[in-house]
């Protein structure tokens, strides 16, 4: 006998001993800026199997990328991780710039790691906010969204936007960081260290949190390796794979910085794992301040239309969830031939159904939350 009720179905087997139900946890409402419904089939409390059901608001970026100019696509690469736009944008325009033997001036290349560590900032405090709520914190999220509205204040000033950035170009930037930009960046990073310091008193130490994520929602990193997971997930598992290390690009050789790994590969692994990095992103900016140099903040001679020569690129970053990667393939036109984005989330949130079998559903919720996953990244 199958009963529905609401939301929630229950079977008996046949023996009439055992009783399941299956619970849908969203979807959420469908002109939301992302969609993401997992079917639980539960046993109690306990999780049998929580299959992920994705592509609710399918944007369709990739087929909208072979349809239209290289230029025209630029604002499509911002709305991907809506939190993570400037890392986005650098993968592309570094793809088509690698087909276009492009050698981008220094001062756009500081300037280009100056925006993207802040936007991994500005995209860790919504992470660490909005698992805090989840967890039933309040409080938190007010002092994440005050530190972010900073960040946003200082990129709206450079380039207009406050989310979906479009700052890069092929070659360079739109325009120029002024001193303005500068200073207050600088500002903004002795703002910055205290209230990091003043998270770890507030929050990380706090022995209700570290009951909630301690040990809970294992993920090895082998099962990263299996199902692609990158980013602060992987380097929860113990493993110092990040793409500024492995894969250089721009001028992120020329910087310092230390790779936060944790073996614990659990919840508060993760947790931690991107607590470490806002110190070291802040590390990153103060030294590409001291080092931009002058000059210009375009390469010359970059073509009005941009046609790249044929063949098949890559281009990968670091971005806020881990690994991304453009792929475009030109046949020497004006509109890509093929367009392949490999996004951080899709792959993160594939490991979900197997991490999350044989846990109850207030740890699963936790767990989800330390994936730190952006729909529109995965429904892309």
């Amino acid at each position: 006998m199958i009963a529905e009720k609401g939301l929630i179905t229950s079977g008996h087997a046949s023996d009439g001993t055992h009783e399941t139900f299956t619970l849908n946890l969203g979807p959420q409402h469908p002109a939301a800026h992302g969609v993401l419904r997992v079917l639980m089939t539960m046993d109690g409390e306990w999780i049998q199997r929580a299959e992920p059901i994705i592509g609710y608001i399918h944007r369709m970026h990739e087929k909208m990328g072979e349809n239209r100019s290289w230029a025209k696509f630029l604002p499509n690469t911002s709305r991907i991780d809506y939190l993570s736009a400037m890392n986005y944008t650098h993968a592309y325009v570094g793809a088509v710039e690698r087909a276009l033997k492009i050698e981008v001036p220094e001062r756009a290349e500081y300037a280009r790691v100056i925006t993207s560590e802040l936007n991994r900032i500005s995209s860790h405090m919504v992470w660490w906010g909005a698992l805090l709520l989840d967890l039933g914190g309040f409080t938190p999220i007010l002092y994440a969204f005050d530190d972010r509205e900073k960040i946003l204040d200082l990129l709206e000033g450079l380039c207009g936007a406050r989310l979906t950035y479009c700052y890069y170009r092929f070659g360079g930037l739109y325009n120029d960081v002024d001193d303005a930009f500068l200073k207050g960046t600088r500002d903004f990073v002795a703002h910055m260290k205290p209230r990091l310091t003043m998270y770890r008193e507030l929050v990380t130490d706090n022995i209700i949190l570290r009951k909630r994520l301690t040990d809970i929602g294992p993920i090895s990193a082998d099962m990263c390796r299996r199902y692609g997971a990158t980013g602060p997930v992987i380097r929860g598992a113990g493993v110092a794979y990040d793409v500024r290390t492995v894969e250089p690009y721009s001028v992120y050789p020329k910087l310092k910085f230390k790779i936060p790994t944790y073996p614990q590969a659990d919840s508060m692994a993760r947790y931690l794992v991107r607590m470490d990095e806002m110190e070291q992103s802040l590390s990153i900016i103060e030294q590409a301040l001291d080092l931009i140099p002058a000059g210009p903040f375009m390469a010359p001679k970059v073509p009005r239309v941009i046609k790249p020569p044929a063949g098949d690129y890559c281009y990968a970053v670091e971005a806020a969830r881990g690994r991304f990667m453009v792929r475009i393939v030109s046949d020497g036109k004006e509109i890509p031939y093929r367009v392949k984005l490999r996004a951080p989330s899709f792959s993160n949130l594939s490991l979900y159904e197997e991490a999350s079998k044989g846990m109850i559903l207030p740890d699963a919720l936790a767990m989800m939350g330390s994936l730190d996953l952006v729909i529109p990244d995965i429904d892309r």
